[in-house]
């Protein structure tokens, strides 16, 4: 993990801007200016809370990735809290017992996909929902959460959704309208808003456009895979906020000066090779270019672009020169270079990936057990509470199991976030 505290980030920028002006690369200016406000704060626990989508455990493990390895900020934690067939009115049952008791900082919600009922739009639809998106958020900000992301519900494949009462059309518009409710829940409680059915919907129509009707975003209709949690993580990612720069690495080829930013550290350079040590990851995605994981989305979702920015910036390069990165090598004009590459973006097979992949196994298995933990163990506590009061020394005692061991997990995960060496080298392209 990145231990660089906030002060000494803050240290380094008069040092970057200085050494940025040494070597005249006008490209850095941007990472050393001061940065916004950050939603994110050092030590946020976010709780990503949704029905069965949720539980499916693929943005919340996207949005976990992102936060404990691309560090937006420093000692960042994650948890899922989905529920398979849940309503927004389940949580507003179940918040307080499931949820709030790990003292979440900062909660997304993705509700609506079940509030629709599959069946075309109705105001008495929209009103429950409403009601009940509503006093989940106040439940939230009552137990503490300082950040609240409501975020809308998805979209349905417009291939292969089936239902009785509904064709996919249809039950896109009920989704649609579900979705200008969830904004105005979060416009009248004063909390943030992720418009994860705009994003799902632009990114499926781009996706079909390119590659067929049969590119499925949900192979049941419903439950996206990877492609589709890719643009839900995407969405939410955008809605906390995230700057979207893992960092910059700076080369004057002709001097042979360099420079790293904070999270990446300059081991040495010579002879065109650079050689660093990364804290901070660039988001690695998996599977194939034109297949339905998370790689797959990269083309029609401007991921890398709003977050996942990792810069090289090559003063007085070659005419024309060869990036190799790990086991692959791409050619770049001199101009091209100066301007500054993103690396995520050109190489989405880096050295990154094979940690980034040892981590998320950690990430996994937290968030395997949290769906056992909560489901299984935890919320019937709060019913045994109820009907047998008496237990409930018993109860405590069960409780504090569950919440220290998703602790450990947590720790764990963290733990397995290693620092990452790796070489650049810039040479002649022949």
């Amino acid at each position: 993990m990145n231990k660089t505290t906030p002060a000494c980030r803050v240290s380094l920028r008069p040092l970057l801007a200085a050494f940025v002006l040494a070597l005249g690369m006008a490209p850095f200016a941007r990472a050393a200016a001061p940065a916004a406000a950050p939603v994110l704060r050092s030590g946020d626990l976010v709780a990503v809370i949704g029905d069965s989508i949720t539980e499916q455990k693929l943005y919340s493990l996207y949005i976990e990735q992102y936060l404990l390895l691309c560090q937006p900020a420093e000692n960042l934690m994650a948890m899922q809290f989905g529920w398979s067939g849940e309503r927004a009115s389940g949580l507003v049952s179940r918040v307080n017992n499931d949820v709030l008791g790990f003292k979440p900082t900062v909660a997304t919600t993705c509700y609506g996909m079940n509030d629709g009922g599959y069946s075309p739009v109705s105001d008495g639809t929209l009103a429950a929902y409403k009601k009940s998106m509503t006093e989940a958020v106040q439940k939230l900000k009552a137990g503490g959460v300082r950040v609240i992301v409501v975020g809308s519900p998805g979209v349905v494949d417009s291939k292969s959704f089936k239902r009785p009462n509904a064709d996919a059309p249809t039950y896109n518009e009920t989704l649609a309208a579900l979705a200008k409710t969830a904004r105005e829940v979060a416009e009248v409680e004063g909390v943030r808003y992720a418009d994860v059915n705009g994003v799902m919907m632009e990114a499926m129509t781009k996706a079909k456009a390119a590659r067929g009707e049969g590119y499925l975003l949900a192979g049941d209709g419903v439950h996206p895979s990877g492609n589709g949690h890719l643009a839900m993580a995407y969405a939410f990612l955008k809605a906390l906020g995230v700057s979207g720069d893992i960092g910059t690495l700076g080369i004057d080829y002709a001097s042979g000066r360099v420079i790293g930013s904070p999270g990446h550290t300059v081991l040495g350079y010579e002879k065109g090779v650079l050689s660093v040590e990364s804290t901070r990851y660039p988001f690695c995605f998996t599977g194939k270019e034109d297949g339905n994981d998370s790689r797959g989305m990269t083309p029609y979702l401007p991921f890398n672009d709003d977050l996942n920015r990792f810069r090289l910036v090559v003063k007085n390069a070659p005419a024309r020169a060869l990036v190799t990165w790990g086991a692959n090598f791409k050619e770049f004009t001199a101009a091209e270079l100066a301007a500054g590459i993103n690396l995520a973006a050109e190489f989405p097979e880096n050295p990154f990936q094979a940690p980034f992949a040892a981590a998320t196994a950690a990430f996994r298995d937290q968030q395997n057990f949290e769906t056992a933990g909560i489901k299984n163990m935890l919320n019937p506590i709060g019913r045994w509470r109820i009907d047998v009061p008496e237990g409930a020394a018993h109860y405590d005692a069960l409780q504090a199991m569950v919440t220290a061991k998703s602790a450990a997990l947590r720790a764990a995960s963290r733990a397995a976030v290693k620092p990452v060496k790796h070489q650049i080298m810039i040479s002649p392209a022949s």
